[in-house]
């Protein structure tokens, strides 16, 4: 299917992660039923032993690319990519731009402001707004009869609404794409343009995260989990004391799936921030 390069690059990045002590999550999503993934350790999962095989990554009706969403520790994902910028080259490596747009409530908010409406006035109209997501200023009308209402009483009313109508969906801001990473065969600039982050330090193409696979790159997830950081701050203290007590440090992979003492504790909820039984 062609794809032998893209399982080699995400092995060659997290195998660098388990061997300079970057958290690295087991692996997750459809990824996860990969027994090629499971071969190379891209994941930790033995998908025969837990019945995950199923054609999902990958089949031969697939029209996109493969996406493994790898999860790193919040504190050191930075390293990794930083890392695949050296491997790769500089010149070869950005993140993902993202686009905010004027959505329903922050249009409303934002015409009110630039026309100098007192803030009361705006904020109770983009009150009236539904907070749902997709919410248009169209549905909007169609779901609260108060809005309907005030656009035909009050003139200054209808003049923001009208202007809001006009620029509802229009690009506000860019950011930065919470873990999208591409890798170029040449130069980034021979695929799409770049813009610098606020700091200057970052680039990241200027197409988005659909485009940028529309232009011929491929999109790599370095996922920033804080669940990973604060197993990771568990394992160092616990490892401190059994340090100091002569014992072996603690190996996480090394905990049985099916550990009765902790199943009993999750039972009890005796646990902050776990998944309740």
């Amino acid at each position: 299917m062609g794809f032998p390069g893209y399982f080699l690059i995400v092995m060659e990045f997290i195998q660098w992660s388990k061997d300079n002590g970057v958290p690295v999550g087991p692996g997750r999503g459809s990824g996860a039923g990969s027994l090629v993934a499971y071969a190379l350790k891209i994941t930790d999962l033995d998908p025969l032993e837990f019945d995950l095989l199923f054609e999902r990554f990958l089949n031969p009706e697939r029209v996109s690319m493969p996406d493994f969403d790898v999860d790193f520790c919040m504190e050191k994902r930075d390293q990794v990519i930083e890392h695949v910028a050296d491997m790769y080259g500089r010149d070869a490596v950005s993140q993902i731009i993202t686009f905010g747009t004027m959505a329903a409530k922050a249009v409303i908010r934002d015409v009110g402001r630039v026309l100098g409406h007192p803030y009361g006035f705006v904020d109770r109209i983009s009150k009236l707004v539904p907070p749902d997501p997709g919410m248009t200023l169209a549905k909007a009308f169609e779901a609260e009869p108060q809005l309907p209402e005030i656009y035909e009483a009050d003139e200054e009313v209808r003049a923001l609404i009208d202007m809001a109508r006009k620029l509802e969906g229009v690009t506000r801001n860019a950011g930065k794409h919470a873990g999208g990473v591409v890798i170029a065969p040449t130069k980034i600039t021979d695929f799409a343009p770049l813009y610098c982050d606020e700091e200057g330090k970052h680039p990241v193409t200027q197409f988005d995260k659909s485009d940028v696979e529309y232009a011929g790159l491929v999109k790599f997830d370095f996922l920033g989990l804080r669940t990973l950081t604060i197993i990771n701050w568990a394992l160092e203290m616990i490892n401190k004391r059994r340090e100091k007590n002569g014992e072996p440090p603690l190996d996480i992979a090394a905990i049985p799936l099916d550990d009765k003492k902790s199943f009993d504790m999750l039972q009890r909820s005796g646990n902050h921030g776990g998944l309740p039984a």
